[in-house]
């Protein structure tokens, strides 16, 4: 019979144990010696094929592929035969059962999800009746030693390990045996990239083990005890704006004619728009995928601020997935968005200082292909304008189109070597009254060797390609 315990960590959280399963038989004298002198070690790379080709052949996958940080580990007798291969890659993103255990924070998982690994394969290369226990005493020598190796490949250590183990193939003798606990079934996904799932609607059975018994506290913890803590991963700034200057960008956005067909639309426009605004504002940095990380750390106020679509079964506010972000944001108006969003900044943060430089410069959005050419003010780092470079053009003409309508009277216009054209410094100087500084590179040869001859060698900066 099985008994239920409660954790000291944590009075609430109840885990069933089983007992100890027996082996069908015990090992003989020369098994025992074999068990005995059992070895784990990190394969080298020049045995990684090898260990693939096993794995393809032995696994019930038929799938040696491992995701994010992985190590791979052979199981040898002390004549080095290959007895068993183990394989660790990082942790699933998002496990419910897990999650709910451990009872983090969204932020908290962010962080801290990379001292947690999964054993992703587990293949024993001999007879299953050969070496009782083989596959037990084979993960407790690997779970000895695998945080200090990973350590020394990752530079962090690993505080609890995760494994999925589907129930209709094997009863989870090895997991039992070595210590580790069942805390529920998978939603039937797999993982085929760093951040992309693959419905397989094969629910797998959970096994978690902590490699120290205060794992658990730990996680959940408000801050990490001191030797874990310069490991936890710095997460992205949450929305710091109050509701009502979100409010107020949400109804300038309600400005915007959505062009999109009503079939299936459930998130209002200018909620899109407004949370990637404040995803600018917050500094997420660039890409759909980290505006759309941003959203979900939208607390249940913030949501109800921004008008967010709620889920009829639920009742609870939904913010857009990064589907939507990425197909709004490809086709949005940008003249519009610009006229609505550049007055909404002047007046939240007033004129822009007249000491600022202005930088234009043009960048990709990641996940897409979209090239745009944009404005900024430095050093207050504040938006003056964007351009798209159309697909039949290139950031040169768009830099000055871009140029000729904004207001650069007195201003150091800065730009980089690709736009050192002799059209772009005669816009910049002779029709908006601006300064400019340019970078000099190869691209111009002429010009260069020109520079080179005429200015003072003590003119900095003076050395290097680029002057």
């Amino acid at each position: 019979m099985g008994r239920w315990t409660n954790f000291r960590d944590n009075p609430f959280r109840i885990v069933f144990h089983q007992r100890m399963p027996k082996p069908h038989r015990l090992p003989n004298v020369d098994e025992q010696t074999v068990l005995k002198d059992l070895q784990v070690r990190l394969i080298s790379p020049a045995e990684r094929t090898r260990w693939n080709k096993l794995v393809r052949q032995h696994h019930y996958l038929k799938n040696a592929c491992l995701v994010g940080e992985q190590l791979r580990y052979a199981v040898t007798d002390a004549k080095g035969t290959w007895l068993a291969l183990m394989g660790w890659s990082a942790a699933a993103l998002h496990l419910k059962a897990r999650d709910q255990s451990i009872e983090w924070s969204e932020r908290q998982r962010e962080g801290r999800l990379h001292l947690l690994a999964q054993n992703s394969r587990f293949v024993i290369l001999v007879q299953r009746q050969q070496f009782p226990n083989l596959a037990s005493r084979a993960m407790s020598l690997c779970l000895k030693r695998l945080s200090a190796d990973w350590q020394q490949h990752y530079h962090h250590p690993l505080v609890m390990v995760e494994s999925f183990v589907d129930r209709q193939h094997f009863q989870a003798t090895a997991y039992k045996a070595s210590g580790w606990q069942p805390l529920g079934y998978s939603s039937g996904f797999k993982r085929v990239a760093q951040d992309f799932y693959q419905r397989h609607d094969q629910p797998k059975e959970l096994w978690v083990r902590e490699l120290d018994r205060r794992a658990w506290r730990w996680l959940r913890a408000k801050q990490l005890p001191p030797h874990l803590a310069r490991y936890e991963k710095a997460t992205p700034p949450a929305c710091a704006l109050e509701t009502r200057q979100m409010r107020s960008l949400l109804d300038r956005f309600n400005q915007v004619d959505d062009w999109r067909q009503r079939i299936g639309k459930r998130h209002r426009l200018s909620a899109v728009l407004a949370i990637t605004a404040l995803a600018c504002l917050s500094g997420v940095g660039q890409g759909y995928r980290a505006v759309s990380r941003f959203a979900k750390r939208l607390t249940k106020l913030q949501r109800r601020a921004l008008r967010c679509w709620i889920h009829p079964d639920t009742g609870k506010s939904q913010v857009p997935s990064e589907a939507v972000f990425q197909r709004v944001l490809h086709l949005v108006p940008r003249d519009q968005i610009e006229a609505i969003v550049l007055p909404w900044q002047n007046e939240l943060l007033g004129p822009v200082p007249a000491t600022d430089a202005v930088v234009i410069d043009g960048k990709e959005v990641r996940g897409g292909d979209v090239m745009l050419v944009n404005a900024i003010a430095q050093p207050s780092q504040r938006l003056l304008g964007v351009e798209a470079v159309d697909n039949k053009t290139n950031e040169i003409p768009t830099a000055r189109t871009l140029i000729q309508r904004l207001d650069l009277t007195g201003k150091m216009v800065q730009l980089d070597g690709l736009h050192t054209q002799h059209q772009t410094v005669h816009q910049i100087l002779y029709e908006k009254g601006a300064d400019y500084s340019l970078i000099l590179r190869k691209n111009q040869p002429t010009l260069l060797k020109t520079a080179q001859q005429l200015l003072p060698a003590d003119l900095p900066p003076c050395t290097g390609e680029n002057h």
